[in-house]
């Protein structure tokens, strides 16, 4: 069997399960044979063969079937990803030109993803806490009114962190509300693509494809950096858009004036709406998402093991979720719970975030070098504003993220008394919410921590 109709499969799949979900499991597999009995997958590891085996079986043989294979069997075996290549290449060249299931392949797929959209990702499903609730707020108001409000509505923040659900969260409330309206999800990549395609080939349509859409949702623009006949195009599709009062939604990894080589009449136009961060999760949202997407999962985790895991990653929802999946799936093979000493026993194969002994001192220091000041200048009686600050931004990072007491805090900053450190915390707690340089800051400094 030709390895386009694997590619199919999981084209199916993917608009099905989570994006955690297909990661973890699913992306390093492959079909290595396909006989009229039988057909053998590779997968990575153990604990990935008795997933299939247990719960996605059934599943793969159904869209196998929609495909015109009816295997008596289906077999998973592991296989490193040196010998998956290999096998890979060896299938390649021994499968048929063409067969009836690859003539089924792109009709299949284009009619699952007509929109780009992963029905998966909605509002219902997302957790909010206080580093994104902003953002959800904004976009549960643009898909109540397309158009009309916050247009365009652009989002950034780092990897990970929820952007992508957020915008088609928009993109699927707008389509389940209003089945007529046209809704456009796209990668800027994609957008690159068919513009240099439109030339390359002089294919007609790449302007009515873009400009005859109701909402138009853009992910990862920051792609878009330094192709300038590629940023002219877009902005004529931007325009056309706005001035019928469609709307545009934008994500990028930064804000549009950190986009390097964005033409400024592009960023002026991004920031015509409304420009949100989203910051990394905190700790409750950490655990929240973990306890949500366990229960969806029909899994039982107690609040240690939840509380371990939101400790042991903190800046990427997508490694958070990995982690979990991995726990269940070895809790599921073993026949027992999972508990903080299964999760010690495997987070080694997640990247850990944060470090073991992360300490004041750290802290201190890091906040300080951000700022180009000096740890004595941090922690001395100076009152200039240019001190006062990152001092006040120390203390609020003391208390965040390692919980430490006031008094311990204005201890560790040289002060005698706490009360100092009870208003620091609680400026740059409301700043964080009102000012952006603030926020944009205080994130910077925090990924700083945890590297």
């Amino acid at each position: 069997m030709s390895q386009s109709l694997w590619q199919s499969v999981l084209g199916e799949i993917e608009v099905s399960v989570s994006h955690a979900t297909f990661m973890t499991w699913f992306k390093n597999t492959e079909l290595l044979e396909n006989t009229n009995d039988s057909v053998t997958i590779a997968v990575p590891n153990i604990f990935a063969q008795r997933q299939f085996e247990v719960k996605f079986n059934d599943q793969i043989k159904s869209i196998l079937e929609k495909n015109g294979v009816t295997p008596s069997s289906i077999n998973y075996i592991v296989k490193t990803n040196q010998k998956r290549q290999s096998t890979s290449r060896e299938t390649t060249r021994s499968a048929p030109i063409t067969s009836a299931a690859d003539r089924l392949v792109a009709p299949i797929k284009t009619k699952v993803i007509t929109n780009g959209l992963n029905p998966r990702y909605t509002f219902k499903n997302f957790i909010v806490g206080s580093s994104n609730d902003l953002a959800y707020s904004a976009c549960q108001a643009v898909a109540k009114n397309p158009g009309s409000k916050y247009n365009p509505l652009f989002l950034y923040g780092g990897v990970g962190l929820g952007k992508t659900h957020l915008i088609q969260a928009v993109g699927n409330e707008i389509t389940t509300r209003d089945p007529d309206t046209t809704v456009l999800y796209i990668s800027s990549e994609t957008f690159v693509n068919d513009f240099l395609e439109s030339i390359r080939f002089k294919k007609k349509g790449f302007a009515d494809k873009y400009r005859n859409v109701d909402v138009l949702i853009v992910d990862d623009m920051q792609f878009i950096a330094g192709k300038e006949k590629t940023q002219e195009e877009f902005f004529h599709t931007f325009n056309a858009l706005h001035q019928t009062n469609k709307q545009i939604i934008i994500s990028s990894d930064k804000p549009p004036r950190n986009i390097p080589t964005l033409t400024e009449r592009l960023r002026s136009r991004f920031e015509w709406g409304m420009s949100i961060d989203i910051q990394m999760p905190d700790f409750e949202t950490r655990c929240a998402i973990l306890e949500a997407k366990a229960a969806a999962s029909s899994a039982e985790i107690d609040r240690a093991t939840v509380e371990y895991l939101a400790n042991s990653i903190k800046t990427n929802i997508r490694e958070l979720e990995g982690a979990l999946n991995q726990l269940l799936a070895y809790s599921e093979m073993r026949g027992v719970p999972a508990d903080i000493a299964m999760a010690e026993g495997l987070i080694g194969n997640v990247r850990r975030t944060r470090p073991q002994h992360l300490t004041s001192k750290q802290i201190i220091d890091r906040t300080a070098k951000h700022f180009q000041l000096t740890s004595a200048e941090i922690c001395s009686a100076k009152r200039d504003k240019h001190i006062v600050t990152p001092r006040q931004i120390a203390m609020y990072l003391l208390r965040s993220e390692l919980h430490l007491s006031f008094p311990k805090i204005a201890q560790e900053l040289g002060r005698k008394d706490h009360t100092t450190a009870i208003h620091s915390v609680e400026k740059i707690e409301k700043a964080v919410k009102l000012d952006v340089l603030i926020r944009e800051q205080v994130a910077e400094l925090r990924e700083k921590l945890y590297v």
